[in-house]
């Protein structure tokens, strides 16, 4: 079994003549990122890797969420920055077998398209179709062995959880 933890960024701002790769995270996003760290580290998902989109609101996000979590290995992959689905799964399916549960930090659409892939059909895919709100959080179970023999469609979504979800304000 291994255990993929999708988080979308936090609430990011949008300041003029910031290119988006630089755009920094929006004081809401500063509040709702250590919010949703106590959430992961009080439900016991801590992961074993963290890989991160260099995107500074991504960087910013894990930096929030890093104390909670402890002294977690972390790498910053590029291939996460606004990628789609093909390259997001390329990279699930490169992570090291040592590994059993890994977060991924990133961004939408593609987390949602990601999740909504590996996901069986159920409940908690339909609610992946209508939003992936800021620093939402998706845990995907996969019955497999090796991240290389990850497929569509074997998921289960264990919980998806927004900040919304934890009483803490409007999900975006």
């Amino acid at each position: 079994m291994r255990r993929l933890i999708l988080l979308r960024h936090a609430k990011s701002d949008w300041p003029e003549g910031v290119s988006d790769p630089d755009r920094p995270l929006a004081p809401r996003g500063q509040e709702a990122a250590p919010r949703m760290a106590a959430y992961l580290a009080a439900e016991g998902l801590i992961p074993d890797r963290v890989l991160v989109s260099p995107a500074r609101r991504t960087q910013e996000t894990w930096d929030l969420i890093r104390p909670a979590l402890g002294d977690v290995p972390d790498e910053t992959v590029p291939q996460i920055y606004e990628a789609p689905v093909s390259r997001l799964l390329d990279v699930v399916r490169s992570i090291p077998d040592e590994v059993a549960t890994a977060l991924m930090i990133g961004h939408n659409p593609g987390f949602q398209d990601l999740a909504r892939l590996l996901a069986k059909p159920g409940e908690e895919r339909r609610a992946l179709t209508k939003k992936y709100p800021t620093a939402a959080v998706a845990v995907v179970d996969l019955p497999i062995d090796a991240w290389a023999k990850v497929e569509a469609g074997e998921g289960t979504i264990e919980r998806f959880v927004t900040p919304k979800s934890l009483g803490h304000g409007e999900d975006e």
